[in-house]
């Protein structure tokens, strides 16, 4: 059995071992539904989790709040986006970036999940095969990690001549959401499987102090090298030419002081765009445009 398979219990070979080891396939559930999607005129199809039980940081596979508040956003006010180049930051299924091909010349998704991926170039071949596509945008996928320099030079080399917009939504959601979902999903597999041994009348003694889970720990950290990504892409087209479009979803005042906080450090502008604030999903929503 690979490190990456779930351990089941009768692949336990010692009561004295410490460790048990759940790997990846425990957490993702592929079970994508073709949703359809309005934003003003705009319609989408889009493939997509329909709801909350995603695991192992895919918090990609779901389309989040700030999504539907970015994109009305930009379905009111496609003057901004008309002839431009857009980077996304944060794709997840691709919801915004598609809606913006409809209107830009070249859109760059980009998301640090390999299996979000897949689904978000699943959802690009979607658009592009589909009659209602509209689409006017070379659309494509990009893999990028806040902070890593390699996969942003990568792009980079790609397109050498920047981008005039960069996009995001919901990009700096808790993954400690994620986590907690996940220590839940544990504790009914171990309860199940204790109820299972039981019925068979099996004695089983698990040591349950260390679970190894090939999870990425939640970070407050995460944030400053979101900014570090975007402040390089604001100076690859120099002040006034690029701003870093962000719809922000309020789910904690710790986030809340740390996002306007980290753009400050960075020497970054961070301002509210004047009536972008509003209620989605019982949570308080709000656009920021950031630029140098």
């Amino acid at each position: 059995m690979s490190e990456n398979e779930l351990l089941k219990p009768d692949a336990i070979e010692s009561d004295d071992d410490d460790t048990v080891c759940l790997g990846e396939s425990f957490f993702i559930d592929n079970n994508y539904e073709l949703a359809t999607f309005t934003f003003g005129s705009h319609v989408l199809h889009l493939l997509c989790l329909q709801s909350a039980s995603t695991d192992f940081d895919l918090t990609g596979q779901l389309v989040w709040p700030g999504a539907r508040l970015l994109n009305q956003y930009i379905s009111n006010n496609v003057e901004l986006l008309q002839g431009s180049s857009a980077l996304e930051l944060g794709s997840g299924v691709g919801v915004t970036g598609i809606l913006c091909s409809r209107f830009c010349h070249k859109v760059v998704l980009t998301d640090h999940n390999d299996e979000v991926l897949k689904i978000l170039n699943k959802n690009i071949e979607l658009h592009k095969s589909s009659e209602d596509s509209n689409s006017c945008a070379a659309l494509s996928a990009e893999k990028l990690e806040w902070g890593n320099s390699d996969q942003l030079d990568h792009i980079l080399q790609k397109h050498p001549e920047g981008f005039d917009l960069i996009l995001g939504a919901d990009i700096y959601i808790l993954f400690i959401l994620s986590f907690k979902r996940s220590l839940f999903r544990v504790h009914a597999w171990f309860q199940k499987t204790v109820e299972a041994c039981a019925s068979r009348r099996e004695t089983y003694r698990y040591k349950c102090r260390v679970f190894e889970l090939n999870l990425p720990v939640f970070q407050q950290n995460s944030v400053p090298p979101l900014f570090d990504t975007v402040k390089q892409l604001l100076c690859l087209q120099g002040k006034e030419r690029c701003r870093f479009i962000l719809a922000y979803v309020s789910r904690s005042k710790m986030m809340d002081v740390m996002v306007t906080k980290e753009a400050i450090v960075h020497g970054l502008q961070i301002n509210e765009v004047e009536g972008s604030r509003s209620v989605i999903s019982n949570l308080e929503g709000v656009i920021y445009e950031i630029t140098l």
